[in-house]
């Protein structure tokens, strides 16, 4: 079953924390596992869940609590590519209560949601708590940070079967809250054996106080590769934003004053190629499913050695290399906590943008509950819209949407070809996203 799960998702074998994880919830019911972000925890986790799971119940056997929208959907989006054969549901604030209510009506095997939401549905019974036998708290030091302590509380004690406990976190957490209900939980530590060689750190000093006009022609000087620029606060990252605008640079931004769809866009295009660089605040430095980040650039200075090595495990992920940037105006110093060297490099005075990347992201008006799948979009495109192969890029499904990425020099002639077509017998409408 493992081996059938992991071609599903194209992994060719479990890594040692994974094997450690799944071996150890053999025998125990108390897990409280500690690896890096990028390590794999989602798998990690999901494996004994899996394992757990009874196809004769009916109802929510796994509740499975997140910090964030981004890794609920991330969560169900792992489940649904192992093709396990049990249905799993998401869970989370900004999506319609009344498509989620609609999908307890045939209750899913696995559950997976923000603490607020899954509150909400419980105090509402849209589904048998009764049945829940297992719990998992994904990055839970993070669920804490947010503020959701009275809602997890809530939630466990609405639990009265629960025998199974996991917490995962990406940093030790000083002490498990009471609530957890942990009485001798086994801890699997990886944080010690964690180590990134193929990660490069390099200080740019800004030259003239100018810190926005080093990060242009860093920018430059990366070229079209994939690139995460980091500011701590909201009103930088629109500023970088607007500059970028009017030096025709395409980015996205990301940052929690945005709305969910914005967001969730971003990261589409992200995921896809359609744009290489994303703006954003610490809300993107964990749980994120944004794989194979070349570069990370500190534009402001991280305040904690935590918050540094979250920012910087975006990149170099699982035996990937890359290179995280530093940039320091003339009165600022590499912060102590940060003990590696950093070598500065010099950045030309004259520079030029790349050109945009080769793919754009394609906007259609139908998906999951429209029996819309990749593989209906696939085949629409190639056969209405005349496209090859090699010119369709990531495709990903929604509720009620989907996006697709297309070869950039096609995209007019693709929207022009399907205008008026039916997509599975339904009007659809396909826009190019900027």
């Amino acid at each position: 079953m493992i081996q059938k799960i992991l071609a599903n998702l194209k992994i060719e074998k479990l890594n040692e924390m994974q094997q450690a994880v799944l071996k150890t919830t053999e025998s125990k019911n108390e897990i409280v596992l500690l690896s890096p972000t990028g390590s794999g925890k989602t798998l990690a986790f999901l494996l004994p869940v899996l394992a757990s799971l009874k196809t004769e119940v009916v109802g929510v056997q796994t509740l499975i609590l997140v910090p964030s929208r981004e890794l609920a959907m991330q969560i169900e989006n792992v489940f649904k590519s192992m093709g396990t054969g049990f249905k799993i549901n998401c869970c989370y604030g900004g999506h319609d209560t009344k498509v989620e209510r609609n999908n307890f009506l045939h209750p899913p095997a696995v559950l997976v949601g923000t603490p607020g939401r899954i509150m909400y549905h419980i105090e509402r019974e849209t589904f048998d708590t009764k049945v829940v036998h297992t719990l998992v708290l994904d990055e839970f030091d993070k669920s804490l940070e947010f503020g959701f302590q009275k809602e997890m509380e809530f939630i466990i004690q609405h639990l009265p079967n629960l025998y199974k406990r996991m917490l995962t976190s990406a940093t030790k957490c000083a002490e498990i809250p009471a609530f957890a209900g942990l009485t001798k939980p086994e801890e699997i530590n990886f944080l010690k054996e964690h180590v990134t060689p193929q990660l490069t750190l390099k200080t740019v000093r800004a030259e003239e106080n100018d810190k926005l006009k080093s990060l242009m022609a860093l920018l430059a000087k990366i070229g079209n590769e994939t690139t995460l620029v980091f500011c701590n606060h909201r009103d930088a990252v629109d500023r970088i934003s607007e500059i970028l605008k009017k030096s025709g640079v395409i980015h996205d931004v990301y940052h929690g004053k945005l709305e969910q769809d914005e967001r969730q866009l971003a990261l589409v295009k992200f995921r896809n190629g359609s744009n290489q660089i994303l703006i954003t605040t610490d809300l993107a430095s964990r749980g994120l499913d944004i794989p194979a980040i070349r570069h990370v650039i500190h534009y402001q200075l991280p305040n904690t050695l935590e918050t540094y090595t979250h920012r910087n495990g975006r990149t170099a992920r699982m035996h990937a290399e890359g290179t995280a940037y530093l940039i320091l105006s003339a009165e600022e110093y590499i912060p102590p906590f940060i003990k590696d060297a950093a070598p500065e490099m010099d950045l030309p005075s004259k520079y030029k943008f790349p050109a945009p990347s080769e793919w754009a992201t394609i906007y259609i008006s139908a998906g999951k509950k429209d029996k819309v799948n990749k593989i209906d979009i696939v085949g629409f495109l190639i056969q209405k819209g005349g496209l090859l192969k090699e010119e369709l890029g990531l495709i990903e499904v929604q509720d009620f949407i989907a996006y697709a990425a297309v070869k950039r020099n096609k995209v007019s002639a693709v929207l022009e070809k399907v205008k008026g077509q039916k997509l599975k017998n339904k009007s659809v409408k396909m826009v190019l996203q900027e």
